[in-house]
């Protein structure tokens, strides 16, 4: 191992582990980053594909996901103006990359990950009898 992989264990915070988390804390970011994977997309229509994304959010996201360097913004030279989002090819990486094995995780888990939670909401303790049909 190597020091800098020592100081990562040692200090998660500065760990790129946790920079690469951090993508997915706020709900919007792999949603937007999901509504550009077939291609570049003007702002509006990625709010319609989306839906249920105010302005204010999806500027906040834009914004967020211009910074980490994984979204483009191309503003056309035209009248009226145009700006196109498109993914850069480190947000295409983790697009085609860790959110597609995530969403290939949550089809295949999706229904015991919710039947834990409305287990949980419940306050009954998720068993084996419960994950095999059987009854608690």
């Amino acid at each position: 191992m190597t020091d800098h992989e020592d100081h990562c264990y040692e200090l998660v915070a500065d760990c790129r582990l946790r920079a690469a988390t951090d993508l997915f804390v706020h709900t919007w970011d792999p949603v937007v980053l999901a509504a550009l994977r077939p291609g570049p997309r003007r702002r509006r229509e990625l709010r319609a594909t989306i839906g249920g994304i105010s302005d204010k959010v999806m500027t906040d996201t834009l914004r967020r996901l211009l910074s980490s360097g994984l979204v483009d913004r191309h503003a056309h030279a035209e009248a009226p103006p145009r700006v196109e989002y498109s993914l850069t090819r480190l947000g295409q990486s983790l697009v085609e990359g860790p959110m597609m094995a995530l969403g290939r995780w949550a089809v295949e888990h999706g229904d015991e990950l919710l039947e834990a939670q409305d287990n949980a909401t419940i306050g009954r303790p998720l068993g084996r009898s419960t994950l095999s049909g059987g009854r608690p």
